[in-house]
């Protein structure tokens, strides 16, 4: 798996491209919560723009998402990711609504439909200082939990895997 190294990170993360309108802000407000949100918790880009608003608690800090197999877990969710999330649904989300958007998705395109995995390759390739993935900001999570001490079946439950021999494969990239 493709690791992004900590400066790789701080370019997506940190460093936004920068934009003057209105509607760019919006935009703006749902890439930082959406890219917060995949590395900050590792979820899979399918669970993540599948995501309802009912099934992220801010205050809590944690989410509910449905993985491979319609399997649901609970995940943690970094304060980064929390502020950014609370920023796009005050200041950007309502904005972004149209009549004909889903009221209950958390994540909305510029057409006011739900994100999808396509719209999230383009912000991550707006983002990146280098051609990459989705898939790479959970390779890099659960690589860094690795390097930072974290147990690896504590890993396999945050990321969802049924099987410890999926997780292990982090264990050759830390």
């Amino acid at each position: 798996p493709r690791v992004l190294s900590r400066g790789e990170l701080e370019v997506i993360l940190d460093q936004p491209p920068v934009r003057a309108t209105e509607v760019a802000e919006q935009i703006r407000l749902r890439d930082d919560a959406v890219l917060e949100l995949l590395y900050g918790s590792g979820l899979r880009v399918s669970e993540m723009c599948g995501m309802a608003l009912d099934d992220i608690d801010l205050r809590a800090r944690w989410a509910t998402v449905w993985g491979k197999g319609s399997k649901q877990r609970r995940v943690p969710i970094s304060e980064c990711s929390a502020r950014a999330v609370e920023r796009w649904i005050r200041c950007g989300r309502a904005l972004m609504a149209g009549p004909a958007s889903p009221k209950d998705a958390l994540f909305l395109n510029s057409r006011g439909a739900r994100l999808g995995p396509r719209d999230v390759r383009r912000i991550l390739d707006k983002r990146a200082p280098s051609p990459t993935h989705p898939h790479a900001l959970r390779h890099s999570f659960a690589t860094h939990m690795l390097d930072g001490g974290a147990d690896l079946r504590v890993v396999q439950e945050l990321l969802g895997h049924a099987s410890v021999k999926t997780t292990q494969v982090y264990t050759h990239v830390s």
